[in-house]
């Protein structure tokens, strides 16, 4: 590096007016600056295009996820864009040796949320979200803040510097300093990608910490058998999945699983991979936000937090996106998630971080947890003695050995994909050809995106499908279509009060008074058994996804589960009304329905989990068009 970029960036950190943005990322640092602008929604982010392509740098706040139609808070965070006018390369270590270092203390730490409360808020979600029905996982955050004695973009560095130093592994680290909005940060993964025409997405679960010593052959072999953490991991790869099938012509084919090895962790990850034409910034804005810093069913965790976190998230669960310009005229895209970041105004300093509550939680651990997070932030960036969150900063160190390379491990870690749906791991092109070419699908989306999955699916097997909101199907479109799929949702079936279950109910009882093809999938397969007077009840175990050999209609299937609600018969029963039944054979729990012109199923064809899902899924197709 020479002397012209470092006195640049010192020119820069000296004038509170100007915006510039420091990114290390594949071995060097990029310094970014030019002129900021704040726009509404990311379709007004400036590209540009052809000779007029220009790179833009944008901070993506959690409140754009209103783009897609799901809840959030306005809290003013801008859609902050810098529209690049200059690009230098630095060398970290020139770099390093010209940041400041002079150590700077915090003052009147601590969370705005006490760890009283914040135990009381993962109860009430376990109580009356998970137990409810309303999702599998959701993301809870508190934020930690305190007092530095310095000037805000001085802290800012010495801090990026910190990080420079002390933070390796890290998908990106940078620093984003702009008139009344600074952030420094270390994110740990990408959460899209897009270059040359392919889209990326690099869902990461499975947490290994390493014993005393250093992880072993057997010590990791423990962690690859246990279900909990496999089944964490699909989770993940399936909502993502329902990300990739809304942007991408071939739905998303899954690579992996991969080993993530670090000094202190090993974590589990897939990638996702497929092809699209759509502009960055509407795939971007399609795949607002990474399930792993909100929940699932994505629109329904951005429900729940809206009712369980106590003030607006900021930026903490969105992207930091860069637009580049490539060859054939257009952008290429990288954004990865806004966590493990710092933010700084008029010296304070907020550390935003969340826990995943699942039904298990422990309240007590889940605090322990953004203890934790918090600490290993602080202890990063040095503003708290590194021995306290030596734990925390060492878990991005790369480790020296690769278990991954050893032939047990390798196929231990080969051999969960046996549990997946061969669809997913090849290439899944429509065929215009399939056995139902020639007629059309709607498939009603009731808040939950596995509609997308399913929606491919049906492309495959020869439909021409659309898929549309339950809040705004018309009942034309209903009368209309050669098959009608209800879709999945959150939600207790039972619920009158709910306006989205009242529609389902009339979009399942329109087409069964016509004798029209339906199909109906979860919590519309609830809907229809209701119809049929089958009990619905809740389960004492709720499958939140949970793979399954169960029967249907003469033939074993193994399907993935997302439900706490089932409908149930007498163990036995074959028949109610003029309708087949397919259920448990020792509890009763109803797995299909079928009948003159409509079925029914209770799993997730569509799931990874569901090895024999697409098989199941024209079978039952077949019956309601015939």
């Amino acid at each position: 590096m020479t002397a012209l970029p470092l006195a640049r960036l010192a020119e820069l950190a000296a004038d509170h007016e100007a915006s510039f943005v420091l990114i290390a990322r594949d071995g060097g640092v990029d310094l970014l600056t030019g002129e900021l602008l704040d726009v509404d929604r990311l379709a007004d982010i400036p590209l540009g295009d052809g000779p007029e392509a220009r790179e833009v740098f944008a901070m993506v706040p959690y409140r754009q996820v209103r783009e897609r139609g799901f809840d959030a808070d306005d809290d003013g965070t801008p859609l902050r864009c810098i529209v690049v006018s200059e690009h230098e390369k630095l060398n970290p270590a020139d770099l390093i040796a010209a940041l400041p270092d002079a150590p700077i203390a915090l003052t009147d730490g601590g969370f705005d949320i006490s760890d009283d409360d914040y135990a009381e808020i993962v109860r009430r979600v376990i109580a009356d979200e998970i137990g409810h029905g309303e999702g599998a996982n959701f993301v809870i955050r508190r934020d930690y803040r305190a007092a530095f004695d310095a000037d805000d973009r001085t802290a800012a560095l010495t801090w990026f510097r910190a990080l420079l130093e002390h933070e390796r592994g890290a998908y990106w680290t940078f620093a984003v300093i702009t008139p009344g909005q600074i952030a420094v940060g270390a994110s740990p993964e990408a959460h899209v990608v897009a270059r040359d025409g392919v889209v990326t997405m690099n869902p990461i679960s499975g947490t290994f910490r390493h014993p005393a010593g250093g992880a072993t052959r057997e010590s990791l072999t423990e962690f690859l058998s246990s279900t909990k953490e496999t089944e964490e991991l699909f989770m993940v790869v399936d909502e993502e999945l329902k990300m990739m099938s809304q942007v991408c012509s071939d739905g998303g084919r899954i690579t992996g699983p991969h080993l993530k090895e670090m000094s202190r962790l090993t974590h589990t990850e897939y990638m996702l991979r497929g092809r699209s034409r759509l502009d960055p910034r509407d795939i971007l804005r399609e795949t607002m936000f990474a399930p792993t810093v909100t929940g699932s069913p994505m629109q329904n965790a951005c429900a729940v937090i809206r009712r369980h976190e106590q003030s607006p998230r900021g930026y903490y669960s969105g992207v930091a996106a860069l637009f580049t310009p490539n060859a054939e005229g257009g952008h290429d895209l990288d954004a990865p998630i806004l966590i493990r970041t710092v933010y700084l105004d008029g010296g304070r300093l907020r550390v935003p971080v969340g826990a995943t509550l699942v039904r298990h939680s422990d309240p007590q651990g889940e605090v322990n947890e953004t203890h934790g997070k918090a600490a290993g932030v602080l202890g990063a960036i040095g503003a708290i003695e590194r021995d306290r969150a030596a734990e925390a900063r060492d878990d991005d160190a790369p480790a020296d050995a690769r278990l991954a390379d050893d032939p047990e491990i390798a196929a231990l870690l080969a051999s969960r994909n046996t549990r997946l749906a061969d669809f997913w791991v090849q290439p899944q092109d429509a065929h215009p050809g399939g056995r139902f070419a020639g007629r059309n699908a709607l498939v009603v989306d009731a808040e939950d995106r596995f509609t997308t999955m399913l929606a491919h699916q049906l492309r495959h097997l020869g439909l021409d499908v659309e898929i549309a909101s339950w809040d705004a199907v018309t009942d034309a479109a209903i009368d209309a279509a050669d098959l009608v799929v209800a879709g999945p949702g959150p939600g207790d079936p039972r619920d009158a009060a709910s306006a989205r279950i009242t529609r389902m109910q009339h979009v399942v009882a329109r087409r069964c008074d016509a004798g029209a093809p339906l199909l109906a999938v979860c919590l519309s397969h609830q809907i229809l058994a209701d119809r049929l007077g089958i009990s619905l009840v809740p389960l004492d175990l709720p499958h939140q996804g949970v793979q399954k050999t169960v029967p249907v209609f003469g033939q074993n299937a193994s399907v993935g589960f997302y439900n706490t609600f089932t409908a149930r018969v007498a163990p036995g029963t074959t028949r109610v009304r003029d309708a087949e039944v397919s259920a448990d054979a020792d509890s009763g729990d109803v797995y299909a329905l079928r009948g003159e012109r409509f079925a029914s199923v209770q799993g997730h064809l569509e799931s990874i989990l569901s090895r024999d899902g697409l098989e199941t899924l024209e079978r039952l197709t077949a019956h309601a068009l015939t």
